[in-house]
């Protein structure tokens, strides 16, 4: 069966979670001109999360057609504060019960490690975000939600990037939760490029834990390379050099990954999370995706 595809507005991020010039309720009113089964969300989308608002929302997307199959959020479990990561895992709770509430049992509520800050070692930040991860747990088991830990670069509100943004790092905070119930792995293989690091790869050691991807792609501006852009820990963050395009026609190999997670029995949903040059590239996007899960998955 083919796999059902949601679309993610990272063009308007900022217009929609930052400068509230777009509200969430035009962004799903636009995307019902896309070929989407669903739309995923942000929590930074919302100017509330009381119930009734929650609901509206809810209301919105389920009449223009669509499905809410992943709710975003960027918890910062790596904090040097105790109290700031009791703070995020409070919070977080309330996230889960609001992807249930969007969602319904099944939707992916996505989580983070944290930040990279200076002075929190490795061993210690692993130790801190598996322990947040795992307190949730019996939450997400209650609302019948699945954490979806992203292999992510930086939230766009955040001062450092993702502590597990690097390969190794994220494997051993995977392979530290055992749950393959209610937590597995949100997969994004633009984001393993910005860490510097093969997605497919990557993907090799986590499909059999993927509850959720990314889709999108990244292209070299003409005469770069990706080892010059390569930062002092490996990394290529958001250079200028490496820019967003239409999804299949960058330095993504997804004939790779969609054979991978066809290998693995994968079920879930991809969300295309593109048009930064515009929805038109957003509708080419969609219809590659299409493409892909009918040659994989039909």
């Amino acid at each position: 069966m083919p796999l059902k595809i949601s679309a993610f507005p990272k063009c308007y991020l900022d217009t929609i979670a930052g400068t509230r010039e777009m509200t969430v309720f035009q962004w799903i009113e636009m995307a019902k001109n896309l070929d989407a089964d669903g739309l995923e969300m942000y929590d930074g989308f919302f100017t509330s999360l009381d119930n009734d608002y929650i609901d509206k929302v809810a209301n919105a997307i389920h009449d223009a057609g669509f499905a809410m199959p992943m709710l975003c959020c960027s918890p910062d479990f790596t904090h040097p504060d105790a109290n700031v990561r009791k703070q995020m895992i409070d919070t977080h709770i309330k996230k889960i019960e609001v992807t249930r509430r969007l969602g319904g049992k099944g939707a992916v509520c996505r989580v983070l490690s944290g930040q990279r800050f200076p002075e929190v070692s490795r061993a210690q930040g692993l130790a801190w975000a598996a322990d947040c991860i795992k307190a949730l747990l019996p939450v997400a088991r209650e609302n019948g939600i699945i954490l979806g830990l992203e292999n992510h670069y930086k939230d766009g509100f955040w001062k450092y990037p993702e502590f597990a943004q690097k390969m190794d790092v994220f494997l051993d905070l995977v392979n530290s939760i055992e749950d393959r119930e209610n937590f597995g792995v949100q997969f994004d293989p633009s984001n393993a490029i910005v860490a510097g690091d093969d997605p497919v790869e990557l993907l090799r050691h986590v499909a059999s834990r993927v509850v959720s991807m990314h889709a999108s792609d990244r292209y070299l501006e003409a005469g770069a390379n990706i080892d010059e852009l390569r930062q002092s820990d490996g990394t290529l963050g958001y250079s200028a050099k490496l820019k967003h395009g239409v999804t299949g026609k960058g330095l993504n190999d997804f004939d790779s990954i969609f054979r991978i997670l066809k290998e693995n029995n994968y079920q879930g949903w991809v969300s295309i999370e593109d048009g930064m040059n515009g929805m038109e590239e957003m509708a080419e996007s969609l219809a590659f995706l299409r493409m892909m899960s009918q040659k994989y998955f039909s």
